[in-house]
């Protein structure tokens, strides 16, 4: 009962979301009221002292392009930057990947969507991460993006349930993350899926409210 009750209420929180993730890519929305803004380059700059003794978040921080504002999404919540990848979208070369987005599913979660084909049950071998910070508090962290159902409707993949405290929170999502897709079965292909590996060259990075 409380898996049919779960899925209910991912399938409604990944419908919004994904209608709202499209906005990323189609450019600013328009909220009302008037969505507050932050200013990138200050927030990375807090984001990159929270993360003075973890490399791999400053190097991806190096990476993210830190100027101007950004509007803070509102509830269904995508970054407002997307990522880009060795892959892109659609798994013929370089460009726009996917965004990362804030969902409150059974808790609150940061999530990554998009990338080609549908999102591997098995991700050994590759790390998708997220790093925060509460511009509210102060406080800050990194999780693993790890949790996903191998069912058509989940089009994430998540962290476990976070607790980051109330206010304003500024993300960013880097690293990898195997993808597949359905092939004919044969020797090359013994379980009916060709897999892909995309690396995120530049994080997706947002602002969001709780």
């Amino acid at each position: 009962m409380h898996h049919l009750s779960f899925m209910r209420r991912f399938t409604t929180a990944v419908a919004v979301t994904s209608a709202a993730a499209a906005m990323v890519f189609a450019g600013p929305a328009v909220a009302d009221p008037a969505p507050q803004t932050i200013d990138v380059a200050s927030a990375i700059e807090q984001l990159r002292a929270s993360m003075k003794d973890n490399p791999g978040a400053l190097a991806a921080l190096d990476k993210l392009t830190a100027n101007g504002t950004v509007d803070v999404a509102l509830p269904a919540q995508p970054y407002q930057i997307p990522a880009t990848s060795d892959i892109g979208q659609n798994g013929g070369g370089p460009g726009v990947y996917g965004s990362g987005i804030a969902l409150d599913v059974d808790g609150f979660r940061f999530g990554f969507f998009g990338g080609p084909g549908t999102i591997s049950p098995n991700q050994a071998g590759a790390k998708l991460e997220v790093m925060w910070l509460n511009l509210s508090s102060g406080q800050s962290g990194t999780a693993v993006l790890a949790e996903h159902q191998d069912v058509a409707v989940d089009t994430t993949i998540r962290t476990a349930s976070m607790n980051t405290g109330g206010g304003l929170i500024v993300a960013a999502v880097f690293g990898n993350l195997w993808h597949r897709w359905p092939v004919p079965v044969s020797e090359a292909h013994p379980d009916g899926f060709a897999y892909q590996l995309g690396t995120i060259q530049q994080p997706s990075f947002g602002a969001v409210t709780r």
